[in-house]
């Protein structure tokens, strides 16, 4: 059985998601528990079941607005909800953490309670994005690091590989390096170092630079860099999605010809944005780390996070964790397997 922690007091829609959302995972797949930490005075009248559900009661949770995460989770890591959660999944009594709670929060918790893996040395937040061919990408580090070594860079390369091979279901996925040219030699200094790196690691399909403009075209399965490229990244796609959304909006609505082209071109407009809809892949993942952790955006309502939960039950499945550690350099810097 699969036991799946949930902050459940996370997020914009707090226990209006992750209850729902949690019934749902249940009653849908038979082999998973759900342990919901949380407010149990608050969580439990509103389970309508409570067949493989656990609630753990936590007596605070920490606010969106954090403004230091590290006092905040050394404070309370015996009461907010995200820290026990976190210190139960480092202690194996859940086998995946699933939080829409505040990111700073999240990434610090993570590090603090849960803890990388010795031979990572980072870790790295990593959405799922949208392609133009229908097969989703991985795109990382995007905000848990705002510099990387070239060497960090290439053992996160490694652990997205087993990512995208056991849970996209990609055979030899390739990795781009989020560059400012496809050409060998562009970029910084650390962009060239990290390249060369990359190009001699035995562990990773390596394809090359890949441009912001290649994105959601992406030749490669994987695009990576440090964390400030991917969040300046990942940034300039979901305010241009929402800016194109905007203006289409507006321009069918500023002529009669638009409305009625809007009718014959409705159910092709819901279908683009459900290719572009965050909600469809439901959070990101923390690479890096001894247990599973997704990440879901904070105004996940519960069809996002049910995605999430689902995220996190493949990522179990499949044990990444433990096909990892297997691809990893140990001690005595050779590989475990």
């Amino acid at each position: 059985m699969i036991r799946i922690g949930v902050d459940a007091m996370g997020g914009d829609y707090g226990l209006d998601a992750t209850i729902k959302a949690s019934l749902d995972i249940v009653k849908n797949f038979k082999d998973v528990e759900v342990v919901l930490y949380g407010k149990e005075e608050e969580i439990k009248p509103r389970l309508t079941s409570n067949e493989r559900i656990e609630i753990v009661n936590c007596p605070k949770v920490l606010d969106m607005g954090e403004h230091d995460p590290i006092i905040a989770i050394r404070k309370d890591r015996k009461e907010a909800s995200l820290c026990v959660l976190m210190t139960d999944a480092r202690n194996k009594k859940v086998d995946c953490v699933v939080t829409s709670g505040p990111t700073q929060c999240v990434v610090v918790a993570a590090h603090l309670l849960i803890r990388r893996l010795e031979q990572v040395e980072r870790i790295a937040l990593c959405p799922i994005i949208p392609n133009l061919d229908g097969k989703p990408r991985l795109l990382l580090d995007v905000g848990a690091n705002t510099s990387l070594k070239p060497e960090h860079i290439s053992l996160l390369a490694q652990f997205a590989t087993v990512v995208a091979e056991k849970v996209l279901g990609y055979k030899n996925p390739k990795v781009g390096l989020l560059n400012i040219g496809t050409e060998e030699g562009k970029g910084r200094e650390v962009d060239k170092e990290t390249f060369e790196v990359l190009k001699n690691n035995s562990k990773i399909n390596f394809y090359g630079n890949v441009e912001a403009n290649e994105v959601l075209m992406s030749p490669t399965e994987i695009i990576i860099n440090d964390g400030f490229t991917g969040n300046v990244c990942m940034k300039t796609m979901e305010g241009t999605a929402k800016a194109m959304a905007k203006m289409l909006k507006e321009e069918i609505k500023s002529s009669l010809g638009g409305k009625i082209g809007y009718l014959f071109m409705r159910k092709n407009l819901k279908r683009f944005a459900k290719r572009m809809d965050s909600k469809e892949i439901g959070g990101a993942m923390l690479l890096g780390l001894g247990t599973p952790v997704i990440k879901a955006h904070g105004n996940s309502d519960a069809y996002a996070f049910y995605n999430a939960i689902i995220q996190g039950i493949n990522m179990v499945k499949n044990d990444v964790i433990g096909n990892v550690l297997a691809s990893l350099p140990s001690e005595d810097g050779n590989g475990t397997n």
